[in-house]
């Protein structure tokens, strides 16, 4: 049979299964279609942006004279910041914001922040990445693990367990057209994750260049949701390069992935078993939807040996299960489901796009008249041909070479949730594989009180956060911290094992 007459069999098995959920739903209807999806994820979070992607066509811009070979960085200093009771002052540290023109694109350039380190600039660099795909990293700076949080009259708090108390932090707007990220040529979207890790290897090149006295620092690459398909691939292309004396070399001692997508054949199969296991659908609707996953498994193989048209059809077929689950779930928040959604609101992020809308902000940091888009739908979009690819492939082998990888989950998150991370993790063929499996599971302790649960061997840990949703850094701030702090020292496991299994059954 050919490729797209099978294709086609799959969008009809599709129909057939999925039709009684989707077409007898308002909530759903239509929202298995991108460009409402993401217009969806957008509002959900309450943010505006007043453009859809940062295609900069004639508007005028101090940075549009960035040349190709170095970064054109500022210290800057946020206006409207409370000074920390603690001692710690801006003055004494290095915050930048900047921009480099990527060399292998058409005319793009990527914005980035960095935070020096509040405890040593020898401290390890940290790079960290937001998801979405499409949304900026500015979402984790003010509500993540940034130095800041932003106060309801716009002002700026010190976070008490931001990232940069135990690393020199980093934050990119990527792929282009993200956040303050742009471009002049729409060429320049990213639609795989070759572009992306080019895009982000080249800035990275570029940052060590500007910044000498930090390259030969421990290097991490952290982020969540989307990024579980940035991360491996900026990891492998920062290893490849190490191993091909491309440029400068970084000093790579692992990657995290917080609740991301990575393999999605193994987490989407997960999403009605997580979904029975936490009540929210029966067992009736759980073997109903699971009639779903044959198809969408078939879908995803031919996405991993076929084009763009296939990884189309894999993402409309596979993503029935999710709309599924959603239909019987309500207002569910499926980044936390704990809470509900109340309208078409999850979360209230807007503040943060008023305060880089200031033009006090603004002229800081020095971004012009550029437009900050929050969430791109087109980014978004543009990424779909990749979304159902398993970036898992490529992990092994940095294991091999003593890479470290962390994958931590928050236990709450239905749509990058526990269960489908534990389950690829534990799944992956590596040479430490039976080991990690066989190891024991430890209780992650912060303040003595059990704040997760881990599993690690040799460079692999998996780690349940207890009391957090899709984003950990936000629900466990503290805990968070330590993760960071104890995983980078090596020390994340150094308790006594516990005595409850963590992971179902494969």
């Amino acid at each position: 049979m050919e490729k797209p007459i099978v294709i086609c069999y799959i969008l009809s098995l599709l129909c057939i299964y999925s039709s009684a959920f989707l077409l007898n739903d308002r909530r759903l209807s239509g929202s298995n279609f991108p460009s409402l999806q993401a217009e969806k994820l957008i509002r959900e979070l309450n943010l505006f942006p007043k453009e859809k992607v940062n295609i900069v066509e004639g508007r005028e811009s101090p940075l549009l004279a960035v040349t190709d070979k170095r970064i054109v960085e500022k210290k800057f200093k946020f206006p409207n910041l409370v000074e920390s009771g603690s001692g710690v002052s801006v003055e004494d540290l290095g915050h930048h914001a900047g921009y480099y023109k990527l060399p292998h694109s058409h005319d793009a350039r990527m914005f980035y922040f960095f935070f020096e380190s509040r405890n040593s600039k020898k401290d390890p660099v940290v790079i960290w990445l937001t998801g979405g795909p499409g949304c900026s990293s500015e979402l984790a700076v003010f509500y993540e693990n940034g130095p800041f949080t932003i106060a309801d009259n716009m002002s700026l708090v010190w976070n008490e367990h931001g990232w940069d108390k135990a690393s020199n932090l980093l934050y990119v707007d990527q792929p282009i057209g993200t956040g303050f990220s742009y471009s002049s040529d729409k060429r320049d979207i990213r639609h795989n994750e070759d572009g992306v890790s080019n895009d982000l290897y080249d800035f990275l090149q570029a940052f060590f260049e500007e910044h000498p006295q930090l390259a030969k620092n421990d290097f991490y690459i952290t982020g969540e949701s989307y990024a579980g398909h940035y991360i491996p691939a900026f990891a492998s292309r920062v290893h490849r390069g190490n191993k091909a004396k491309d440029g400068i070399q970084i000093n790579l001692k692992g990657f995290a992935i917080g609740n991301g997508l990575t393999d999605p054949a193994v987490q989407y199969k997960a999403y009605p078993d997580y979904a029975l296991d936490m009540g929210i659908i029966k067992k009736s609707e759980h073997a109903r939807i699971s009639k779903i996953i044959p198809v969408c498994e078939m879908a995803i193989k031919l996405c991993g040996t076929d084009g763009t048209l296939s990884c189309l059809a894999s993402y409309f077929v596979c993503n029935t299960i999710f709309s599924s689950i959603l239909s019987i779930a309500g207002d569910i928040n499926y980044y936390d489901i704990r809470t509900k959604c109340v309208g078409s609101l999850c979360y209230d992020f807007s503040n943060m796009e008023k305060f880089l809308n200031q033009k006090s902000v603004r002229d800081a940091i020095g971004v012009g008249e550029i437009e900050f888009v929050s969430c791109s739908p087109i980014v978004y979009e543009a990424m779909l041909v990749d979304w159902m690819r398993n970036l898992e492939v490529g992990i092994p082998e940095l294991l091999e070479d003593g890479v470290k990888l962390l994958v931590y989950a928050g236990e709450y998150d239905l749509i990058c949730n526990w269960l489908g991370n534990s389950r690829w993790v534990h799944a992956m063929e590596w040479s430490g594989h039976k080991d990690f499996v066989a190891s024991p599971e430890v209780p992650f302790e912060v303040d003595g009180s059990e704040a997760g649960a881990l599993r690690t061997h040799g460079p692999l840990t998996f780690l349940k956060v207890h009391d957090a949703g899709h984003m950990v850094p936000m629900d466990q701030p503290k805990a968070s911290l330590e993760m960071l702090k104890r995983w980078m020292a090596g020390t994340l496991s150094d308790v006594q094992a516990g005595s409850e299994n963590l992971v179902a059954e494969m």
